[in-house]
């Protein structure tokens, strides 16, 4: 694998730096007790791993207080738990043209069962624009703005301070996605007025896959998605009505906490902005070589991010990332499970090859990739 060429860090990045699996081999040999279920040393040391990752994430997100991030499996789950839990029952949702499923399904199904009704807002143009998209879909009744912060198949990125100001000027909840912004770019929830925040660890944060986090400043207790052991209150029949104990219930992946704390403590050393930075430079890099050739479509904003979306004409999508993959090159094709965002850039039914940047690819990388592409 060693000759291997990534380019799908987007749906996970790798490799994963050295520390991450030094430490969740760590902790299975060493502390991984079950975390809150005893005092005894495994239990009480798998305890510290877990508060350490609340404090570090609180920090890196300024969240109001390490006991708000709750641990749980993905994203997706992320997204379900918070919507489900804050958004209440017969009231109106926004979400944007960009959505991956993790956000259209929920708002969806939560639809169908007759307990809140959604509009979509236009994401193209500048933050002024998108805002006044949001402010003449608003209703009487509308509860919250569910939307991502960074698009998982091209370059665009919503305004988010705009978003969230908008949302605390009246009294909305807003509910973001981010997948694809978080370890890309700082996120502050305090200043960008983020009410709840849903991350994964195995992106942008370089952690292990099965790991994500929901960080809420949501102060009313939510309604529970799944119920079970909390390690506290036992002889109640119902949930913990404080955080985290509320939504965690069962046992943490105390190992997936632990390699999740190694990646965010890689990113703050490496900083996020640079590796955005980093992620900029080798989109420009491919943009330049790619935009003068009228064989090659290159999708979204023209704007360097981490992420591209290109096809050529009179090819799949399917065959040009599986001509890359036996020239040792990972990419994905296919919609990313986005179709909306894709009918949003005009990719349609077919969608496009994505090709996502991480803080291991290089220049010369980039270089062999765009050789393979004007072969395919």
């Amino acid at each position: 694998m060693s000759d291997m060429i990534y380019f799908d860090n987007a749906a996970t990045t790798f490799p994963k730096p050295p520390t991450v699996t030094e430490e969740m081999v760590k902790c299975m040999r060493e502390s991984c007790g079950n975390p809150g279920r005893g005092s005894h040393p495994l239990a009480l040391a798998a305890s510290e791993i877990l508060y350490e990752c609340r404090e570090t994430a609180a920090e890196m997100f300024s969240a109001s207080s390490p006991d708000n991030v709750v641990f749980v499996q993905n994203t997706t789950y992320a997204l379900n738990l918070a919507m489900k839990a804050y958004i209440p029952k017969g009231t109106h949702i926004l979400i944007s043209d960009m959505e991956h499923n993790a956000v259209l399904r929920p708002a969806e199904e939560m639809k169908r069962w007759g307990h809140i009704t959604y509009d979509v807002f236009p994401t193209q143009g500048g933050p002024s624009q998108i805002i006044s998209g949001i402010s003449c879909r608003i209703r009487d009744n509308t509860s919250a703005v569910v939307c991502t912060l960074a698009s998982n198949i091209c370059s665009r990125r919503l305004p988010s301070r705009e978003i969230g100001k908008f949302c605390r000027d009246r009294g909305i909840i807003f509910i973001a996605d981010g997948a694809q912004a978080a370890g890309h770019r700082r996120i502050s929830m305090k200043d960008e007025g983020i009410d709840v925040l849903c991350i994964p660890g195995h992106k942008g944060l370089y952690g292990p896959q099965g790991i994500g986090m929901m960080i809420t400043s949501v102060k009313v207790p939510g309604r529970t998605l799944v119920e079970g052991g909390s390690g506290t209150d036992s002889l109640s029949p119902l949930m913990p009505d404080y955080l985290p104990d509320r939504f965690e219930a069962g046992t943490v992946n105390t190992p997936g906490v632990a390699g999740l704390l190694e990646g965010m403590r890689f990113v703050s050393e490496v900083r996020p902005e640079c590796i955005d930075a980093m992620g900029k430079e080798l989109w420009y890099r491919l943009y330049s070589k790619l935009c003068g050739d009228r064989r090659f479509e290159i999708y979204g904003d023209r704007c360097p991010s981490s992420v591209m979306l290109i096809n050529k004409k009179g090819r799949e999508p399917s065959e040009i990332s599986g001509y890359l993959a036996k020239c040792g090159i990972c990419t994905r094709s296919g919609l990313h499970c986005a179709p909306l965002a894709h009918k949003t850039i005009g990719t349609g039914e077919r969608g496009g090859v994505r090709i996502s940047f991480g803080v291991f690819n290089t220049v010369k990388e980039v270089d062999i990739l765009c050789d393979a592409l004007l072969r395919a």
